[in-house]
């Protein structure tokens, strides 16, 4: 049997508590130890839904502890390219929440850092390790809509609270780094082409973006899309070619916000594929383990993260 592998947590994020700390636990071929830092009863939480743990006092000691071989970092967003880099040199293999850094040129710290040491190191860009994304990747390059002209994207949830890292600009708060990096790395990831002529709209309160509008183009079709922290909550997606409109009801967060599944309209007939027990977390864990332990392919890099900051870097240049 082959070993799991060892992951500590940095931080007790209510993230890593409800998502991430499951999926780790739930995963083949990985084992949760040990998390740093977090309050007493934070700790006695995460030990309770995971079992025993070690409690590291600091996010340093948790790197200096010698049984563990991978880190997950769900910190702030202004300090995921830090902690990252710390945690390469320590020797381990470290998953960043998205998104790994607050511009494009930051992540080349860490592209750097990975080739040197050889570590396996990536953006928590969960979607990709979902079976409908896969699909839609798919279903475009095989020409299921024709000639793609049209994307749309929309994702939005309301959240006022000025508590929230979201809305504090001094950690990395704003639209565009909590659900931009959604609504244009999906497009990049379905076409594998990038973003052009890009020009935006954007709202702002006490220095974080909350709402976004982007119009540019991909893979020579035009791109239409929006993103806010102050609307109801809403997500979808469409592809719209000469031959089909493909539709994502649940892009984001499935089994959350609704089932995930594809609705392909192509002529008079409409169809749907559906993927109810699919967990994009845990997927996303296991492959990690399995290109750490393994080198097996992994569908998302630390570029193609470089690559979505870039356009988020462009919505705002072009947004002034």
């Amino acid at each position: 049997m082959t070993k799991p592998l060892n992951w500590g947590i940095l931080g007790a994020a209510k993230f890593a508590y409800e998502h991430m700390g499951p999926a780790i636990h739930a995963a083949r071929g990985a084992r949760l130890v040990a998390l740093a830092r977090g309050s007493d009863d934070k700790f006695a939480a995460f030990s309770d839904k995971f079992g025993d743990l070690r409690h590291h006092a600091s996010y340093d000691a948790l790197l200096a502890d010698g049984g563990i071989d991978a880190v997950y970092i769900p910190l702030p967003n202004s300090l995921h390219v830090e902690w990252g880099l710390k945690a390469l040199a320590a020797g381990k293999h470290v998953l960043i929440e998205k998104p790994v850094a607050m511009k494009a040129s930051e992540i080349n710290a860490l592209i750097e850092a990975r080739d040197l040491t050889g570590l396996m190191a990536t953006e928590a860009y969960m979607i990709v390790h979902h079976p409908q994304w896969q699909r839609a990747k798919a279903l475009l390059a095989e020409g299921a809509v024709g000639t793609l002209r049209h994307v749309s994207c929309a994702f939005s949830f309301d959240n006022q609270d000025p508590n929230n890292i979201r809305n504090k600009s001094d950690m990395g708060g704003g639209t565009l780094p909590d659900i931009g990096v959604y609504a244009l790395g999906c497009a990049r990831f379905a076409t594998g082409a990038e973003f052009e002529d890009v020009t935006a709209q954007i709202e702002w309160e006490h220095g974080v973006d909350t709402f976004s509008r982007v119009q540019a183009r991909i893979s020579g079709a035009e791109y239409s899309g929006y993103v806010s922290t102050r609307l109801h909550a809403f997500q979808e997606v469409r592809f719209h070619g000469d031959a089909g409109v493909m539709r994502l009801s649940a892009p984001f967060n499935p089994n959350v916000y609704g089932m995930a599944q594809i609705e392909l309209q192509q002529g008079g007939e409409t169809r749907f594929e559906r993927f109810p027990a699919a967990n994009h977390y845990v997927n996303q864990v296991e492959a990690f383990c399995a290109t750490a332990r393994d080198g097996a392919a992994y569908p998302w890099s630390l570029e193609d993260a470089k690559g979505t900051q870039a356009a988020i870097d462009a919505v705002y240049a072009a947004a002034g």
